[in-house]
């Protein structure tokens, strides 16, 4: 009894197993793996029809796959380390087990691989931006005058802000970005809350990075802003917009919200409004909480 009970629960727990299906993503880092004897695709297409049938495949079977974000780089560093040969399927499919809890990955649903690569991607830039901030964050150490940690000190402060944001903000769907100008790049985190019936609570995983790249924006006083699109059904998409600055946001006005939104940031052209939004000042953020005597 206890013998098939056993073999029994075996099943299940195989079938059960969480698979990553590690993949390159374009063709310069297919073009990095064909330096591997061991690695047999040559052509970039082919290996992509033949991911996806092995993802269909086990899809069939029941089975769950993870789609993670294959980095050669990354590989070769990872064997350099553990001390394993990078020429060896084997090596390869313990770089891909690791990558299931570290790396950028989404679960594959069936949808088509070509409509499942830009989430990939953007999964791993949405990873780089948070890892990036938390360093920065990390980097700043303690206040001069009080010791008080200025990176934890700016997410709290962080938290609060779009919390205010949130609960003065009008029923709706919510779609919030908060951009960061950095000395190399500009950081871009997108947050969504649907509370077009009650209080929507945001994703967690979502908010811890929205306020990380906020809370780098505030403690380092860079050029920055947050803008809040507005959806509810029959009535025209509301935009808002605050600049941030150190330590706080300013409301920017209607007309400044409009000139953003109607600029090209490249070219600096004007491009046409939206039909059917209003561009509008947010509402008041209310009391500023009490915050340290002075302003680091």
């Amino acid at each position: 009894m206890a013998y098939t009970d056993h073999r029994t629960l075996r099943r299940v727990l195989r079938r059960e197993i969480v698979g990553t299906i590690g993949l390159l993503t374009d063709e310069h880092d297919f073009r990095a793996m064909r330096r591997y004897d061991s690695f047999v695709f040559d052509d970039h297409t082919t290996y992509l029809k033949h991911v996806e049938a092995v993802l269909r495949t086990r899809a069939l079977q029941g089975s769950h796959t993870t789609v993670a974000l294959f980095d050669p780089e990354d590989y070769a560093e990872f064997c350099a380390r553990t001390g394993l040969d990078p020429d060896s399927p084997t090596s390869r499919t313990r770089y891909t087990a690791a990558l299931a809890s570290t790396g950028p990955a989404v679960p594959y649903d069936g949808r088509p691989l070509a409509d499942l690569l830009p989430t990939l991607v953007d999964e791993a830039v949405r990873q780089a931006t948070w890892e990036y901030a938390t360093m920065q964050l990390a980097r700043l150490g303690g206040c001069a005058v009080c010791g008080e940690d200025l990176g934890r000190a700016a997410f709290t402060r962080a938290s609060y802000l779009l919390a205010r944001v949130l609960d003065t903000a009008p029923p709706g769907f919510r779609h919030l970005v908060c951009s960061v100008s950095g000395p190399a790049d500009t950081l871009v985190a997108v947050l969504h809350s649907d509370a077009t019936d009650g209080p929507g609570a945001p994703d967690e995983a979502e908010a811890l990075e929205f306020t990380t790249v906020l809370a780098l924006g505030l403690a380092t006083g860079s050029p920055g802003g947050l803008v809040m699109r507005i959806s509810e059904p029959g009535t025209p998409d509301r935009v808002h917009g605050w600049r941030l600055r150190a330590y706080g946001l300013a409301p920017l006005t209607a007309g400044e919200v409009f000139d953003a939104y109607c600029t090209d940031a490249e070219s600096g052209d004007l491009i046409p409004p939206e039909s059917n939004v209003d561009y509008c000042a947010p509402p008041d953020l209310g009391e500023e909480p009490p915050g340290p005597a002075h302003h680091h």
